[in-house]
């Protein structure tokens, strides 16, 4: 990796970590959160940490901040809301802007634009009412795994192997209050692919004993299984590299984010998803790619926090 842009602490000014919100990925964010700011007590920055319930604004109001790490997992954090508040208030904030930050928090307009650039993605149909599973069916055929198109962490998230199972899972779904779609299920191995900065962190394998990588098996089980090196040759894995480059170019992630994607049976890579506030806790992907490198937590905190300098 690249040699730290910021020599010394007191070149960030003061910093102010937000986490939490009111999303349902509130617990995450606070765990990640306080992760972060201890690492930048740790470093020597001066940094405040602030939950921002449900109101940026009243959290930074008066707080004399000169830049925002972002640590809001989900909506009000990841969407671009926060992004918007930061761009009206002028303060510098790490990750990706208002439309990167948009696009990537609707799955759907993700895999669109992804479609447009030529990029492969599963197939998938929108679910907007009970009567569309049959037409689902016909088009995907089973299995098929059920998403939330503006949640994260897996959350809402179910497979389906027949109808009364695709029937539960829409309606699990339904209960977040954003569209639904049914995915292709893609059977092969699952990849995530860290970026910072513009360059790709090693790729890491995941290897869930659940029937998919879910809530459960991303911060609670400790059956989940990462393979980092991930197995592939060094070829290979330099295009997934690649790929996840390509991906987040295409939506306009900036700093740093986190590409999910599987490569099936047929070794055709799909991109499922970006992640542009992935988790910083210590179940998560990007600090163990990072740690690959010789990078520890708090330099990757440091790193990160660079990114807002732009």
């Amino acid at each position: 990796m690249r040699p730290l842009k910021v020599d010394k602490a007191r070149d960030f000014g003061r910093v102010a970590v937000l986490m939490g919100g009111s999303a349902a990925e509130r617990d995450v964010s606070l765990n990640s959160g306080g992760a972060v700011f201890n690492a930048l007590k740790r470093k020597n920055i001066d940094a405040i940490a602030l939950d921002i319930a449900d109101n940026p604004i009243s959290a930074l109001h008066n707080k004399k901040i000169d830049r925002v790490f972002n640590i809001v997992h989900g909506r009000g954090g990841e969407d671009g809301v926060l992004q918007a508040v930061l761009e009206v208030m002028k303060i510098p904030y790490t990750g990706s802007g208002v439309t990167a930050s948009a696009l990537s928090m609707d799955k759907l307009k993700t895999k669109l634009c992804w479609q447009g650039q030529g990029l492969v993605t599963p197939r998938w149909f929108l679910l907007k009412r009970t009567e569309d599973v049959d037409a689902c069916i016909a088009k995907l055929g089973f299995p098929v795994i059920v998403k939330p198109a503006n949640e994260g962490s897996s959350i809402g998230m179910s497979k389906a192997t027949n109808r009364e199972e695709l029937l539960a899972a829409f309606t699990e779904a339904a209960k977040y209050q954003c569209a639904v779609y049914a995915e292709s299920w893609v059977e092969g191995n699952e990849y995530t692919v860290g970026v910072l900065d513009g360059e790709p962190l090693p790729v890491i394998r995941l290897q869930a004993a659940n029937a998919f990588y879910d809530y459960d098996a991303k911060y609670k089980a400790t059956t989940t299984q990462y393979h980092c090196p991930c197995g592939l040759e060094p070829e290979q894995e330099a295009a997934l590299q690649q790929l996840a480059l390509e991906a987040c170019d295409c939506i306009g992630v900036e700093g740093w984010g986190r590409v999910d994607v599987f490569i099936d049976n047929k070794k055709q890579a799909q991109l499922i998803e970006v992640n542009t506030v992935p988790g910083m806790t210590d179940h998560s992907l990007v600090p163990m790619a990072a740690a690959k490198l010789g990078m520890d937590f708090d330099e990757l905190v440091w790193r990160i926090l660079e990114t807002s300098m732009k």
